[in-house]
C-alpha cells in the first residue's frame, strides 16, 4: 500500500425519485428566505416550475447560464442577483448552470442548492472553470462547493438519449482520470471503478430505452460518484486538453470530453499499467481505450472534434496551449505525440498509444 492523503468534501446529498419535493425543507435547513433560481435558456421552463413550487421564497429566475462560464455572463447574472436581493441560489440543470452558481458564490459567498438534470458531476466539486477572452482557467475553492445537491431520477428521464450518452461519457472521464491522478488514493479509486462500471452498463440501455428508470438510476448514481472523484483529486492531461479545446474554440463541454477521453487514456496507458488492468477488469476488455471509443459509438456520441466545431487549423494552436502551463500528468508531454493525439481526436480516428 502506497502512502496517500484523502480529503473528503463536505456536502449534503439527497438521492432518489421525486426528491425535488424536498427542496423547501432544504431551504429551511439553510435558513434561506429568498432564493434566485438559475438555468440555461432551454431549461427556463423547469426553473419557472421551481419558482411556482417555492412561491414567495423564490426571488426570481436568471436563465442565461452559458457553457464554459464566461466571465461576462457571470457579471450580468451578478447584477440581477444583487437587484433581487437573493440570499441563496438554486441551480437546476447541467454543468453550465452549476458553473454559474459557483461563479456567483465565489464572488458573494451565497449558499447553493444544485439540482442536476444531466450527468455532469461538477456539483460535487470545489472546482470552478471560467472563460475570459477565449481562455478557460480553473481554480479550486471551498467557497464554490455547493452546500446541498438534490439528485432526482425523475428529472433525468427527459434528457435526450444522445445528450445522456455524451454527458455520461463526460462523467466517466472524471473517474478514469481520477484513477491515475497524482493525488489518487484507495477510497477514490474504489469510487471511480464503481462509477465507470455503473455508467458503462447504463448508458447503452438508455440509448435504446430513454425511459428505463433502472438504467437512469444507475447512471445518475455513477455520475454522483464521478463528481466526487473529480472534486477529490487533481486533473491531468485529459482535463487540460478539454479546457484548452473548449475555451479556445467554444466547443460543447460534454461532447469534447467524450471525444478526448479514449485518446487521453491511450496516451497515458504506457505509464499506468495498474490503472489499465483495473479498467480491463471493470470494462471486460483487453483494450480499455478502444472500449471507450466504441462505447461512444454505441450511445450515439460524436467521435470527431471536427464534427462539433473545431477548425482543422486549430490543431497547432491547441497543442501550443496544452503545453503552456501544463497540468501534472503520469506520462511526460511530448509535442509530436500530443499533436498526434489532438489530430486523431479531430478526425475521429481510433485511439493510439
Amino acid at each position: 500500500m502506497e502512502p496517500f492523503v484523502y480529503n473528503g468534501q463536505p456536502a449534503r446529498v439527497i438521492f432518489g425519485s421525486g426528491t425535488i419535493q424536498q427542496l423547501p425543507a432544504e431551504l429551511d435547513r439553510l435558513g434561506l428566505k429568498r432564493v434566485a433560481v438559475l438555468a440555461t435558456p432551454p431549461q427556463e421552463p423547469e426553473a419557472r416550475r421551481l419558482v411556482e413550487q417555492l412561491g414567495g421564497r423564490a426571488a426570481g429566475v436568471y436563465a442565461r447560464a452559458t457553457m464554459h462560464t464566461p466571465v461576462e455572463v457571470t457579471e450580468d447574472a451578478l447584477r440581477v442577483i444583487l437587484d433581487l436581493k437573493a440570499d441563496g441560489l438554486v441551480a437546476v440543470g447541467g454543468g453550465s448552470t452549476t458553473g454559474l452558481a459557483k461563479a456567483i458564490a465565489l464572488r458573494t459567498d451565497l449558499p447553493q442548492i444544485v439540482v442536476p438534470t444531466t450527468y455532469a458531476g461538477s456539483e460535487m466539486t470545489p472546482i470552478l472553470g471560467e472563460t475570459r477572452d477565449g481562455v478557460k482557467v480553473t481554480q479550486s475553492s471551498p467557497k464554490v462547493l455547493p452546500e446541498i445537491v438534490i439528485y432526482d431520477i425523475d428529472l433525468t428521464l427527459s434528457l435526450p438519449a444522445a445528450m445522456s450518452g455524451t454527458s455520461g461519457l463526460n462523467a466517466i472521464a472524471h473517474a478514469v482520470e481520477a484513477l491515475y491522478a497524482r493525488e489518487r488514493n484507495p477510497v477514490i479509486s474504489l469510487m471511480a471503478t464503481e462509477a465507470i462500471g455503473a455508467l458503462a452498463a447504463a448508458l447503452p440501455t438508455i440509448a435504446v430505452e430513454p425511459d428505463n428508470r433502472e438504467a437512469r438510476s444507475k447512471a445518475l448514481y455513477g455520475a454522483w460518484l464521478c463528481g466526487i472523484c473529480l472534486g477529490s483529486v487533481g486533473m491531468a492531461l485529459h482535463h487540460k486538453l478539454c479546457h484548452t479545446l473548449g475555451g479556445s474554440f467554444d466547443l460543447p463541454h460534454a461532447e469534447t470530453h467524450a471525444i478526448v477521453l479514449p485518446h487521453a487514456l491511450a496516451y497515458n496507458a504506457p505509464a499506468v499499467p495498474d490503472v489499465m488492468q483495473r479498467l480491463r477488469d471493470v470494462l471486460g476488455t483487453d483494450d480499455p481505450a478502444m472500449a471507450l471509443y466504441d462505447l461512444a459509438d454505441r450511445v450515439g456520441a460524436r467521435r470527431a472534434l471536427a464534427d462539433i466545431g473545431m477548425p482543422e487549423n486549430g490543431i497547432e494552436l491547441a497543442t501550443d496551449r496544452a503545453l503552456s502551463n501544463p497540468y501534472w500528468n503520469p506520462r511526460p508531454l511530448e509535442r509530436e505525440a500530443l499533436k498526434g493525439l489532438i489530430a486523431r481526436a479531430y478526425a475521429g480516428e481510433r485511439p493510439r498509444s
